[in-house]
């Protein structure tokens, strides 16, 4: 693709990325073809190819963001199917990421869009914050009907409390920051990222990760002073706040790799992992932080890509028929598409591919609550394709997916419990049986 960018813009070093990104797409379309906006949609401009028209645009004129470009660009859900199906190597990530910083500096929401976007953005990153809203949501949840009536943000209101839990769990006893020794002879020492909304939603997902790897004689710290990884602001454009974030948790991990040291930094959420992994590029103009920011994510490993590099021997039979559906920040944004799949199968399980697996189930971070209507076609239609599996249960890497399809299931009116990957590894692994599955509560 041809462009014409003025001298001034370029000497921007953010936009002579972008501009060298827009170069490399060759205007072929077949990112139209795994698109979901695009499918469910069917506008060009709901499509990466149309998305990457209207940023050259806007970037090649020095302009603010319109209400057209803010339009079609808040309909993406950054899914990156496109850049798995590109021939080019077309970087859309990068490319979009950038026009949604552009657009927070240049473009002044609505007020209802800027309330929805301020309340996320202060609440989600913040454990303690979050559960108060969740005490809160679990209050108004049986008025969700009067709720979504509500002028302007109705719909976006009762999304939120259509994804809130009817009762929070309770505080886990392996909060941070804490050092777990292996249980036998210590092969390796990890740190592990607690996160922000997945061990208030979802602690047992991590605490069957640190089972797991103590059992396979893995010391596992959850450093002090780490925080969110600053996933979620950073795919709204508010990259000072993201980077605030993740200046802090690459402080928390450099403290540790130059201290005792660390074979790797473990990630259970797939969606933070994508963003780790991605530090290198966040802060490569940053003299402060470059340098320590690729050594955090040349370390960063998904649980399950660690776990393919040791030895796993199952301890029960289980019999148990999965559908494996795989989070987009998985497959499309970190290339791990097999090792969850080879690990299951190995502990015993029946693993069954989703159909349309690359099409994304429609949570993508805050997307569900910000484009509910968007998002429950897409959450209708994966929900759709597993049921078609009749599975015993439904494993993913991602707490997002875990959530938008465990409430896909319940609008089905199905009962299919869906777990993290690592709960059911834990399980095989002489584990105790998760909940979902019918065994006590653990812990």
């Amino acid at each position: 693709m041809q462009t014409s960018f003025s001298l001034a813009a370029l000497a921007d070093p953010a936009m002579q990325a972008s501009e060298k990104i827009l170069r490399t797409c060759v205007h072929c379309g077949f990112c139209t073809a795994t698109c979901p906006t695009y499918l469910e949609l069917g506008d060009e401009l709901d499509s990466p190819r149309g998305r990457i028209y209207l940023i050259k645009k806007m970037f090649e004129s020095g302009e603010p963001a319109t209400k057209e470009v803010v339009t079609h660009i808040d309909r993406c859900l950054s899914c990156l199917s496109c850049m798995t199906t590109c021939p080019s190597g077309v970087h859309y990530l990068h490319l979009v990421d950038h026009a949604r910083a552009h657009i927070e500096k240049t473009y002044r929401r609505p007020w209802n869009e800027r309330l929805m976007r301020g309340i996320l953005a202060h609440v989600l990153p913040y454990p303690n914050r979050f559960r108060l809203a969740l005490l809160a949501s679990a209050i108004a949840k049986p008025f969700r009907p009067i709720v979504e009536k509500l002028p302007v943000v109705g719909k976006q209101m009762g999304a939120m409390l259509g994804l809130a839990p009817s009762s929070p769990p309770s505080r886990s006893a392996m909060d941070g920051p804490a050092v777990f020794a292996p249980k036998t002879a210590r092969k390796g020492r990890v740190a592990m990222l607690s996160g922000c909304a997945q061990p208030v939603l979802a602690p047992g997902i991590n605490e069957a990760a640190i089972r797991v790897l103590t059992r396979l004689g893995i010391e596992v710290v959850l450093p002090r002073g780490e925080g969110c990884c600053g996933a979620l602001v950073h795919h709204m454009g508010q990259e000072e706040t993201a980077h605030h974030q993740a200046e802090k948790l690459i402080d928390a991990w450099i403290a540790e790799i130059e201290g005792k040291g660390l074979d790797a930094i473990i990630i259970t959420a797939s969606g933070c992992g994508t963003t780790i992994k991605d530090y290198g590029f966040m802060f490569r103009n940053n003299s402060a932080y470059a340098e320590k920011a690729a050594r955090v994510s040349a370390l960063a490993r998904d649980i399950t890509e660690f776990l393919a590099t040791l030895n796993l021997a199952p301890a029960r039979e289980t019999g148990l028929t999965v559908a494996y559906h795989s989070a987009c920040s998985m497959q499309h944004g970190q290339k791990i598409t097999d090792a969850p799949k080879t690990i299951l199968r190995s502990l015993g399980f029946t693993v069954k591919d989703v159909p349309e697996g690359h099409i994304c189930c429609g949570s993508a971070g805050t997307y569900n609550m910000l484009q509910p209507e968007i998002s429950g076609r897409l959450r209708a239609r994966k929900t759709r394709n597993i049921a078609r599996l009749k599975p015993d249960v439904i494993a993913t890497g991602n707490l997002g997916c875990i959530t938008q399809i465990g409430l896909g299931m319940r609008e089905r009116g199905e009962a299919t419990p869906i777990l993290h990957t690592i709960e059911l590894v834990d399980w095989a692994l002489s584990g105790e049986k998760p909940a979902a599955l019918g065994g006590e509560k653990v812990g």
